[in-house]
């Protein structure tokens, strides 16, 4: 506030798991696309991860991002970020816990509208993470637990336009753990019974597994990185 005493913010979550830049690049990559443009978003996450961390500010459709060089900026964007949308912010490496003053700086600097190219230096390539993605054939898609959110539902890395293509018009199975799969789509969480289980898009477009009234991580044991699968019937 003393850098940018006017400054709206809005906090999205503390509840990060610590370290987690896969949790970090969900929870941002699902909500930084509903503020306006030129808002400046922070990913404040596993900030000294290395003895030569470094941190940069990015730009990419009209919003800026202030994050550590720790992979969570390619884990965020389905494109790599363009070398001059990147700047590298200076550090002062006496400070035990630098990241407040340097992001402070910077969204002073970017709300003052100084140029995103005065702002730090020329940023050399950024450290890369893969995100783990669905293994597709023809006949099934294995997707991968991601996300676990407040209520105990469990979100899958497989996409609605994902499921959509491969499977065409055939039905399928939901498998997972020992249990019975689930066979048809819900739209909401109260199309089957309180108790029962269900699948769903949400609406970020992710495939979620759901009790409906209950917790289905931990009455169907499933956890971040269990795989899942979908089986579709032969024609």
């Amino acid at each position: 506030m003393r850098h940018c005493p006017d400054a709206r913010i809005v906090d999205i979550s503390h509840y990060i798991e610590p370290y987690n830049i896969v949790h970090a690049a969900f929870v941002a990559g699902n909500t930084w696309s509903e503020f306006p443009d030129g808002t400046i978003h922070l990913i404040a996450v596993n900030c000294v991860y290395d003895t030569s961390f470094r941190f940069i500010l990015a730009r990419h459709a009209g919003h800026y991002f202030l994050a550590p060089d720790n992979g969570v900026l390619t884990l965020l964007f389905d494109e790599p970020l363009l070398p001059n949308d990147l700047r590298l912010l200076n550090i002062a490496t006496e400070e035990h816990f630098p990241v407040k003053n340097i992001f402070a700086e910077a969204v002073g600097r970017l709300a003052a509208e100084q140029p995103f190219e005065t702002i730090g230096d020329f940023a050399p390539p950024l450290l890369q993470r893969i995100g783990i993605r669905p293994v597709i054939t023809p006949d099934r898609i294995r997707g991968t637990v991601i996300h676990i959110d407040n209520f105990d539902n469990v979100i899958v890395n497989i996409r609605r336009e994902t499921l959509a293509r491969v499977a065409g018009s055939r039905s399928f199975s939901l498998y997972f753990k020992r249990h019975d799969p689930i066979t048809r789509l819900s739209t909401n969480y109260c199309d089957v019974p309180a108790g029962e289980q269900l699948c769903l898009f949400n609406s970020a477009g992710y495939l979620e597994i759901a009790i409906n009234m209950d917790r289905a991580a931990t009455l169907l044991g499933l956890k971040v990185e269990d795989v899942v699968e979908i089986v579709f019937e032969e024609k």
